[in-house]
């Protein structure tokens, strides 16, 4: 199989935020193909090799610092599985089993006292080829920046958004909602986890956000669109974004990744909508009321 010359340039930064004495987040940024992760603040560009590259963000849940240790179970787990794994089989299935053995992970971590009912959200995108695989559980949140636009690439799996969707809210007032933070899955909740999971096919100069809602309980999708197109670098724009969610209260941990990829792919074509070119492979569906 031949694989085309793609490459990316990163930063991810995550920060406390201004009221939480600890950060729950956390993320990864990992060249399969060379071994390398990066997880200090800095730009890094790289080549996509065979092996391809992940990015992953969680925030975790579960106070007395479990949620820490939930989140940095989650990307470690991920990243092990991903790295023995990621010569056999399909990407779409090793994304999804590999986020699968990161739940059941926490979900045998949270049987040590103190620990009990902690859990971690999981967004990750896995570049391989010409193409991006998306991983979701919980509300961490995937954006696609492409020619001006931009696209959220995972669905929330929230109370606010399944009320969105059964037109019990209206956007507005999914924005305003007190429950907007009620998620309906997590990682290491129970046992077994549905993943959601997308195929994306890259163009040139697409932009890929992934974030925790300390981000997006912030900052809109439009502002989140204009930093990054008047942002000289990436890392300038990751700052300027968490700055923004601090200035509105920054009540909650901020964890930002930005991966700008070019190379060669296709060109964008003409009249080319985001949703042409991005397959939901896998739903999560919000347990109905009974």
């Amino acid at each position: 199989m031949r694989f085309m010359a793609i490459h990316l340039t990163v930063y991810g930064q995550t920060d406390v935020g201004l009221v939480r004495a600890t950060n729950e987040d956390a993320f990864v940024i990992a060249d399969l193909t060379g071994g390398s992760l990066f997880v200090d603040p800095r730009v890094t560009r790289f080549e996509v090799g065979k092996r391809g590259v992940l990015l992953a963000v969680s925030d975790g849940m579960g106070g007395h610092q479990a949620g820490e240790v939930a989140s940095a179970l989650v990307v470690e787990s991920l990243l092990r599985s991903m790295a023995e794994g990621c010569d056999a089989g399909s990407c779409d299935e090793l994304m999804e089993k590999a986020a699968a053995q990161a739940n059941r992970e926490v979900w045998e971590a949270s049987h040590v006292a103190g620990r009990e009912h902690m859990g971690a959200t999981l967004t990750a995108v896995f570049v391989h080829d010409k193409t991006a695989h998306i991983a979701e559980v919980g509300d961490s949140r995937a954006y696609l920046v492409r020619a001006g636009h931009v696209r959220q690439v995972t669905r929330d799996q929230s109370y606010v958004q399944f009320l969105l969707d059964s037109g019990g809210l209206t956007p507005e007032q999914a924005k305003r909602s007190e429950l907007r933070n009620v998620i309906l899955q997590a990682m290491g909740l129970k046992p077994d986890v549905k993943v959601a999971l997308g195929r994306l096919e890259l163009r040139q100069h697409d932009c890929f956000v992934l974030c925790s809602d300390g981000l997006t309980n912030k900052v809109k999708d439009d502002e989140l669109r204009e930093v990054i197109l008047t942002s000289p670098r990436l890392d300038a724009a990751c700052v300027r974004l968490i700055d923004l969610a601090k200035s509105r209260g920054g009540e909650d941990n901020i964890t930002v990744i930005l991966a700008g990829v070019g190379g060669d792919l296709p060109a964008l074509v003409p009249g080319e909508r985001i949703s042409e070119t991005l397959v939901v492979l896998q739903e999560y569906d919000a347990p109905s009321a009974k």
